[in-house]
């Protein structure tokens, strides 16, 4: 059994080369990504009760899974973690490591999915970002995810919900007017409701810890943290 959606990694791989460009095809994902970091960063040092002011994440062991070009592996070294990034797309992954060499940033970077992932360490924190949308099968993924990560280690997901407003904003607002995404980047059918993803994480002894919404202001033009899951959220699990 795998996890990997063939025509999702194809789809990915064909625009491996834009990762890095703020103005190319994933430029929505560069206008996230302030929002994730500071959310990703302040949950972390929370839960493990860090104190280093200069390199917050130190010490900690983090698995980025779909990390693409490495837009959240980066940051996650350079605030001091130790970061592991995989993805199922070969051209990702070379292009995420010729990023961090360039950076002098060291990442382990392999081409796996979770399933094949092998390890002699569990996982602090485990980051499942704009990923599950995407696998081929959603339970079996996060079966897969679960067993890689430590006792009280954390699980960020962060997905899109399956709405009508989801259908409305993500793919006819996002892609066909807005043209934010490439049209075909997302399928409403493969969006996860926050209470399926709490029940599959549940059998794999992972509890809700967090969930919170993260919502676009077109006129302020950024992201922020909201009550409103209704499209875009994101949740924080701990590990039984």
């Amino acid at each position: 059994m795998t996890s990997v959606n063939k025509k999702e990694i194809d789809k990915f791989s064909k625009m491996a080369n834009e990762w890095w460009d703020p103005e190319g095809k994933f430029k929505p994902l560069h206008k996230f990504n302030p929002i994730r970091i500071k959310y990703i960063k302040e949950n972390i040092i929370n839960n493990f009760k860090l104190k280093n002011k200069f390199r917050p994440l130190s010490g900690i062991n983090i698995l980025d899974i779909g990390c693409g070009g490495g837009l959240l592996s980066e940051p996650m070294s350079r605030m001091g973690a130790n970061v592991t990034g995989i993805d199922a797309s070969d051209k990702n992954i070379k292009i995420a490591k010729l990023h961090s060499k360039k950076n002098k940033l060291k990442i382990n970077y392999l081409c796996s999915s979770p399933e094949k992932l092998k390890i002699t360490k569990k996982f602090d924190v485990i980051l499942n970002m704009e990923i599950v949308e995407h696998v081929e099968d959603t339970d079996f993924f996060l079966k897969s995810c679960s067993k890689l990560l430590k006792k009280n280690g954390l699980m960020f997901v962060a997905t899109i919900n399956k709405t009508l407003k989801s259908y409305i904003f993500a793919i006819i607002g996002a892609e066909y007017v807005l043209r934010w995404l490439p049209i075909g980047t997302h399928e409403w059918e493969k969006f996860v409701k926050p209470e399926d993803l709490k029940k599959i994480l549940m059998k794999y002894d992972l509890s809700l810890n967090k969930l919170e919404g993260m919502n676009f202001n077109i006129i302020k033009d950024e992201w922020s943290i909201s009550r409103d899951l209704s499209v875009n959220y994101i949740g924080k699990f701990i590990k039984n």
